[in-house]
C-alpha cells in the first residue's frame, strides 16, 4: 500500500505543474555617486529603450530623455586631434556643447564581447582591453573640451552590456564576427540625476518540465506551461530561452544524454509550434549530471527526469 501511495505522488509530479511561476526580485540600485569611472558588471540595455539622435537636431537640458548613437567611440581619440574634427554622429552634442555653456552632460560608452565567446578567461581579458580603450577615447575627447576651454561638466562612463539582450530579435539577422563590438555611446543632457541604466523589470523564471523515466512525451498537463512561457517570449522579442535537459541514471551515460537531449527538443517543438522563432531557443543536453532528487528512489529519479527553463 505504502508502494502505491509512492508511486501516485511520483507520477502526480510529472502530471501537476505548479500554477506559480516565482517571479525574479528586481534589484536594488543605490542612489549613491558612481566611484568607479565605469559601471560595473554586464548591464541589461535594449536598444529600443533609448531614443536615437536622428529624431533630434538641438538639446535641452530640460529634456530628461536618454539617447543613444551608435557612434564607434574608438574614434573620438582620432577625431579629437584633428584641426577641424568632422564628428558625423557626434556633430549634434557638440553643436550643443559649444551653444550651451556649462551644460551638463553624461556620456557612457557601450561594448559588448562577442557572445559567441564562450570562455571565461578570454571574456575576461577582452572586456578589460575594451574598456581600457572606451577610457583612452573619453579621455581623448575631454581633453579636447578643456582645449577649447568649454566649461561643461561631463561625467564619464563605461559599461559591458549584453549584445544579443541589447539588439532583440535583430541580433540573429545581424550577428556579429569582431571579438569586441564598439556598440555606441548613451548621453544624458542635463544636471538632474538620472539612472542611466533601469532595472531589469521583465525577468521571470519558470519551473522545470518533469518527464516520467525513459520517456521524452510531454504531458498534457504541463501546456498551460508552455504556453505562459511562449506568451511571456512574445511580449519579450530582446529576450531568448535555454532549455537545458536532465535525465536519471538508470541507463548508460550516453543514453542519459541522449534522452536529455530528445526531452529539450520536444519543448523547443512545442514552442516554435506557438510562434517563437527557433534561433531565440537554445537546448543543452545534460544527462544524468547536476542531480536534484535521489536516484535511488523513483520520486527522486521523477525530479531528475526534467528539462530546466532559463531566460537569457
Amino acid at each position: 500500500m505504502k508502494k502505491t501511495i509512492t508511486l501516485i505522488l511520483a507520477a502526480m509530479m510529472v502530471l501537476c505543474g505548479s500554477d506559480v511561476m516565482a517571479q525574479n526580485k528586481q534589484k536594488k540600485r543605490s542612489g549613491k555617486k558612481e566611484q568607479s569611472p565605469y559601471i560595473e558588471g554586464r548591464q541589461k540595455v535594449c536598444e529600443g529603450d533609448y531614443a536615437t539622435f536622428d529624431k533630434f537636431t538641438t538639446f535641452s537640458t530640460k529634456d530628461s530623455k536618454l539617447y543613444f548613437t551608435p557612434y564607434d567611440y574608438k574614434r573620438l581619440a582620432d577625431v579629437s586631434r584633428m584641426s577641424k574634427p568632422n564628428w558625423e554622429e557626434m556633430q549634434p552634442v557638440v553643436n550643443y556643447l559649444e551653444t550651451s555653456s556649462r551644460a551638463a552632460l553624461t556620456i557612457c560608452a557601450l561594448y559588448a564581447v562577442n557572445p559567441d565567446i564562450t570562455d571565461r578567461a578570454q571574456h575576461d581579458a577582452l572586456s578589460e582591453q575594451a574598456r581600457k580603450e572606451a577610457l583612452d577615447a573619453l579621455d581623448r575627447f575631454n581633453g579636447w573640451k578643456t582645449k577649447k576651454q568649454m566649461r561643461n561638466k561631463i561625467q564619464y562612463q563605461v559599461a559591458e552590456i549584453d549584445y544579443r539582450y541589447f539588439k532583440g530579435a535583430d541580433y540573429y539577422n545581424n550577428q556579429r564576427e569582431e571579438e569586441v563590438i564598439c556598440v555606441g555611446l548613451v548621453l544624458y543632457f542635463g544636471s538632474k540625476k538620472k539612472a542611466i541604466f533601469s532595472p531589469d523589470t521583465t525577468s521571470r523564471t519558470f519551473q522545470d518540465i518533469k518527464f516520467f523515466p525513459n520517456d521524452a512525451t510531454i504531458q498534457e498537463s504541463w501546456q498551460t506551461l508552455i504556453e505562459e512561457l511562449a506568451e511571456f517570449l512574445n511580449k519579450n522579442e530582446h529576450k531568448g530561452v535555454l532549455l537545458t535537459g536532465y535525465a536519471d541514471n538508470q541507463g548508460t551515460s550516453e543514453y542519459s544524454k541522449g534522452v536529455s537531449r530528445q526531452r529539450a527538443m520536444e519543448v523547443k517543438k512545442a514552442l516554435v509550434l506557438l510562434g517563437i522563432d527557433d534561433k531565440r531557443i537554445e537546448i543543452e543536453a545534460k544527462g544524468d549530471e547536476d542531480p536534484v532528487g535521489d536516484n535511488s528512489t523513483y520520486e527522486g529519479r521523477i525530479q531528475n527526469n526534467r528539462v530546466s527553463i532559463k531566460i537569457q
